[in-house]
């Protein structure tokens, strides 16, 4: 004899109306990937109209999870004190959509690289996986990201994408990014182009960019010019003072490709005090597209990150490994946003 709903809705009655085992249900309404679609709107609608809500911590009881992702942002400079990149606070709106599309609690922690907060996340079970975004100096950063595999702990952090890469990892393609700017300014005339950013191992995404800026060079017939690359980090302030040093070694640019739109911002300002225009005596290109790039004069040509995609890839990624998959790194496609920057 088949089941009919109780007065008070139980997941039972979600499977008998949707025509699938309990168990099903159970990891629809927990957002599993390991659910179709299809099935997991049909049980969703069905516990919609039956007013059904999970009892969490009756979940957390059997499965013995918190149900919680914890995100980490970690300490960048920036010209407020937010101490926050302005490209990972645009990914947060994505993160947290996504976690609660999933039926996930999100626990926001700002840390600061050099305490040991991989000591305190990988014991205490506050969370099932961690997010990390920023991270620095990355070769400081790498010994706690092989502790935290050591120790077996769920994590996926943003960043560069490659052979070398520890754990799972989501990441732009910085490559090909910087190879799209470099075809760009070439495509507008531009012969001499310098880099600001730090092109090594300490940071992997600016030496990735970098490497498709002169993959963009060579190919066009031209060689690229190391003593146009000056290092820098992501900050207003330092891109200021890398401008300031590349106009003070005496060498012709007609362009510059800033590892970020930071660092592209500064820049642009001690071009003005040098009494340079841009775009007519120097194209600058970004990247990351914050807010803040559409609104530089002349506004910013850069490039944008699908902060989208990166927050549910991210949040995915962590959940997959909670629910027993390896992690699979991901690169996700970046676009050149063009603007008057650039001569665009």
């Amino acid at each position: 004899m088949g089941r009919k709903p109780s007065n008070k809705p139980t997941s039972f009655d979600i499977a008998y109306l949707a025509g699938v085992s309990q168990p099903t249900v159970s990891r629809a309404l927990r957002g599993s990937s390991s659910v179709s679609l299809a099935t997991r709107q049909k049980i969703e609608a069905i516990a919609s109209q039956l007013n059904y809500t999970v009892d969490k911590n009756a979940s957390s009881l059997r499965t013995q999870r918190s149900n919680t992702l914890a995100l980490l942002f970690f300490e960048d400079p920036t010209p407020d004190e937010s101490n926050i990149n302005p490209f990972f606070l645009a990914m947060l709106g994505s993160i947290t959509r996504h976690c609660a599309n999933r039926g996930l609690d999100l626990l926001i922690s700002f840390q600061k690289l050099d305490d040991d907060w991989h000591k305190r996340y990988q014991d205490s079970h506050r969370a099932d996986g961690l997010i990390l975004l920023g991270y620095g100096d990355y070769t400081h950063y790498e010994p706690r990201l092989r502790q935290l595999m050591r120790s077996g702990t769920h994590f996926v952090r943003w960043g560069s994408v490659d052979e070398a890469t520890i754990g799972a990892t989501i990441g732009s393609d910085n490559f090909g990014a910087g190879r799209l700017a470099g075809e760009h300014l070439l495509a507008r005339g531009r012969k001499t182009i310098a880099f600001l950013g730090q092109a090594d191992s300490h940071y992997p995404e600016f030496q990735q960019r970098y490497a498709g800026l002169a993959k963009a060079i060579v190919t066009a017939g031209l060689e690229p010019d190391r003593d146009l690359v000056v290092d820098a980090v992501s900050s207003e302030e330092i891109g200021y003072n890398a401008a300031r040093s590349l106009l003070s070694r005496g060498k012709p640019f007609d362009a510059i490709f800033a590892g970020s739109d930071l660092i592209a911002i500064g820049a642009m300002r001690a071009l003005a005090e040098a009494g340079l225009s841009v775009p007519r005596d120097v194209a600058v290109v970004g990247f990351d597209d914050i807010p803040a790039a559409s609104l530089t004069t002349p506004p910013l040509t850069t490039v944008m990150q699908d902060t989208r995609l990166a927050g549910e890839a991210l949040v995915d990624s962590v959940l997959s490994q909670v629910e027993g998959r390896p992690p699979v790194p991901r690169i996700l496609p970046a676009r050149l946003i063009v603007r008057a920057s650039s001569g665009g």
